[in-house]
């Protein structure tokens, strides 16, 4: 069975990005052969088309809500069918695979569409291609064209699998708001060495860029009646941070979890700024604190807490409970802090707790009351055996996010990689207001913290003929309370979308219904039982309309002979 075609089309539009992935297979055999698609997408994104088209017949997957998806898939398997399509496979990336047996001479052709929104984080866009052919591809390309109507900042490609050979395959081209990034190695270029067929393609192929910044009040932009706003301010001061590190050092910590968790420590002590305070609880079935109040971050405490650090050894339970109401104690009582600044705790634990209060829904309520809304809650889950599902609905109900971290090698990475995420905080209570009798269906518009190097993005439908679109934006930042004001001129703004040729129709809209949907999900994993049936009713009702595997959504795809299979969308949570 060969691949004779493989190609990567990726439109990027105003940070959305909108990936098709075509592979044309013949089966060169005189009997029927197994044919396979497998691609690795990122986690962030949702598929939105799948087809299969085998000698000319096209067998289209067809998006369904997820329990009529199934009792569908059920009365198929009792005819023996296989199991579900798409799997978590690393910290960034899923696996949706498929497979079928084609008749000899046969020809097919596999088309998996899937669409997300880049985020900026530390300062830029990533786009993740995952390349994996397993064999020689006659034809095979990448085509990226991006446009971004700020004008692009910067642009650089990188990649786990280039040599000198495959560099000459990849071309660049840019002006000041498009990009175009080719590559297109010759069977020669992909084989690792010349006596075998073996290829060099295997690993990732990475764009990442920035866009240039001008306006104070962010950039808007406008298409058939949906706008989006970009938010991210440069060159503020940074508030200064009291963080208060719990960290989790019962029996499974042993080894080199615990290992890379001192490694990851020491880096961040480093990291801290003068201006900051900060202390150490440490817990097994005992909750330890290091100092009994908040220290500032001189190079004499950083240094003695680096000391605590190194001697960090694992044993014993785990009183998750207990280490956070002792993190929220300490933050209580805390002393001569800086009049304007972020307090926060960040939890990392590799388990569930196993002493002190051990129902979850009893902690997160303590936890909740206890920090009441002003302190905000980080929480890394090391591993699989924690319950993720609670960590992130803690972290969520208090103005913090969770985040996995995978048992890798770069684990220590990880962990630095998410503390410089939140170690530069520069606004707070930040609150985007449009007129509220000319929008419809906006997206989340109010946010407590902003760390610099990454972006708010708020979005929404203009519901009557507006000619000027007036934005206001209300923040705090470390020296003052910020106004800032910003008018978009609507007919403008829909012409620099006008004669792009590569633009697809409706992508404001569509970039719309994606964050609704990521944000009304995101809200559910923290809501009450009746809030969360009705924010799950919206999202799934976007998601049918726009045609999104989600969490609530499947795709039935139907193979020759009736087959059945079903693509869910995996979440971190399980």
């Amino acid at each position: 069975v060969e691949i004779y075609s493989l190609h990567v089309d990726c439109k990027v539009t105003s940070r959305f990005a909108h990936t098709v992935i075509t592979s044309r297979i013949v089966n060169r055999a005189n009997e029927s052969r197994e044919a396979t698609f497998e691609v690795e997408l990122p986690k962030t994104a949702f598929i939105t088309n799948f087809s299969m088209s085998i000698d000319g017949e096209v067998y289209p997957g067809k998006i369904k809500e997820k329990a009529a998806a199934q009792n569908e898939y059920d009365s198929a398997v009792s005819q023996g069918q296989s199991a579900g399509l798409v799997k978590i496979t690393d910290r960034k990336l899923e696996q949706f695979h498929v497979s079928l047996s084609i008749a000899a001479a046969s020809k097919v052709t596999f088309e998996l569409t899937y669409e997300e929104l880049l985020k900026r984080q530390l300062g830029k866009y990533e786009l993740l291609i995952k390349v994996r052919p397993k064999q020689l591809v006659k034809h095979f390309q990448i085509d990226v064209h991006i446009f971004e109507p700020q004008g692009i900042h910067f642009l650089e490609t990188d990649s786990t699998f280039m040599t000198n050979e495959l560099t000459e395959a990849l071309t660049k081209e840019q002006n000041e708001t498009k990009a175009h990034i080719l590559f297109k190695p010759t069977l020669e270029q992909q084989k690792k060495n010349s006596e075998l067929d073996e290829t060099l393609l295997n690993g990732d192929f990475v764009v990442r860029y920035d866009v240039k910044r001008e306006a104070t009040a962010g950039d808007i932009q406008i298409v058939n009646g949906y706008f989006v706003h970009y938010f991210a301010p440069q060159e503020m001061p940074v508030f200064p941070k009291n963080v208060i590190f719990v960290i989790d050092r019962s029996g499974s910590m042993t080894g080199r979890k615990i290992e890379q968790t001192r490694d990851a420590l020491l880096q961040i002590l480093q990291d801290l700024r003068q201006e900051d305070h900060f202390s150490f609880i440490t817990f097994n079935h005992k909750v330890v604190e290091w100092k009994s109040s908040l220290l500032p971050a001189t190079e004499e405490n950083v240094a003695s807490a680096a000391a605590l650090v190194q001697t960090l050894t694992a044993s014993g339970g785990t009183d998750i409970s207990g280490a956070l109401l002792a993190a929220v104690g300490v933050l209580e009582k805390a002393e001569g802090l800086p009049e304007r600044s972020v307090s926060m705790i960040i939890l990392l634990t590799d388990g569930q707790p196993t002493s002190g209060e051990r129902n979850v829904e009893v902690i997160q309520e303590n936890v909740q009351k206890a920090i009441n809304g002003k302190y905000a809650l980080f929480c890394l889950g090391f591993g699989f055996d924690v319950s993720y599902k609670f960590l992130e609905k803690m972290a969520l109900s208090n103005g913090g996010i969770a985040r996995r971290i995978y048992e890798n090698a770069d684990a220590a990475l990880q962990l630095q990689g998410f503390y410089q995420e939140v170690a530069t905080p520069i606004l707070m209570q930040i609150e985007m207001q449009y007129p509220e009798n000319s929008i419809e269906g906006l997206t989340k518009n109010n946010f407590k913290l902003f760390f610099e190097g990454s972006e708010i993005i708020v979005s929404g439908k203009i519901s009557n003929e507006l000619d000027l679109l007036p934005v206001e934006i209300k923040a705090q930042s470390h020296t003052s309370n910020l106004t800032l004001k910003e008018e978009a001129n609507v007919k403008e703004k829909e012409q620099v979308f006008q004669n792009q040729r590569y633009i697809f129709g409706n992508f404001i809209e569509r970039l719309w219904a994606y964050l609704n949907i990521q944000q009304l999900l995101e809200k559910a994993i923290s809501a009450q039982e009746e809030d969360q049936k009705a924010l799950e009713a919206q999202a799934l009702d976007l998601s049918l309309r726009y045609s999104f595997v989600t969490p609530l959504t499947s795709m039935v795809v139907t193979k020759p002979q009736q087959q059945e299979e079903l693509a869910n969308k995996p979440t971190e949570a399980g």
